[in-house]
């Protein structure tokens, strides 16, 4: 047995399911993502000799000799240093070049 619905004849019973609007989430979480302080961590390995690990260092950085000697004595003793923290594009391309010569490293943010 088939019901009629008469409150409903010659009109569709639901409405069209309308499409939600961007996602204006993803793009406040990208933006978050990318303000979020970033910090960049050089790990010690007994692979590279100091020379190496300060060297690349200044080239990475383009910092004093004396600040990459701190920063791999650093690793050295504590296992681990903070190298650089800022934006994620600049963690991107220090970490680029540290990893030129398979340092060890991670960002986090």
């Amino acid at each position: 047995m088939i019901r009629r619905y008469p409150e409903y004849a010659g009109e569709k019973p639901f409405k069209p399911v309308q499409k939600p609007e961007k996602e204006v989430l993803v793009d406040t979480m990208e933006e978050e993502l990318l303000d979020t302080p970033w910090t960049l961590i050089l790990y010690d390995d007994d692979i590279h000799t100091f020379e190496e690990v300060i060297s690349q260092l200044i080239k990475a950085l383009g910092c004093s000799v004396n600040r990459a000697e701190e920063i791999t004595y650093t690793v050295h003793n504590e296992g681990k240093a903070v190298v650089y923290q800022g934006s994620f594009e600049e963690c991107l391309k220090i970490n680029s070049v540290l990893q030129e010569i398979q340092l060890i490293t991670e960002i986090k943010g």
